[in-house]
């Protein structure tokens, strides 16, 4: 009976310790997805200002 209960609180504790890594697996993807999709916005923002910087060299250069 001692033995049963050890084992199933082997198991239960397996089953824990698996479920905590797949999260933090999960927590980590999440994380660098969300840093890669910071990266685009940067770089969308910066090349939606690429043709006002372009107007103002070409305004600079008139002057």
């Amino acid at each position: 009976m001692i033995a049963a209960a050890v084992f199933g609180g082997l198991v239960l504790l397996a089953i824990l310790i698996v479920v905590g890594l797949y999260n933090g697996l999960v927590r980590q993807r999440n994380a660098a997805q969300n840093a890669w999709n910071q990266i685009d916005v940067q770089l969308k923002r910066r090349h939606d200002l690429i043709p006002n910087l372009v107007e103002a060299v070409k305004g600079y250069a008139k002057h």
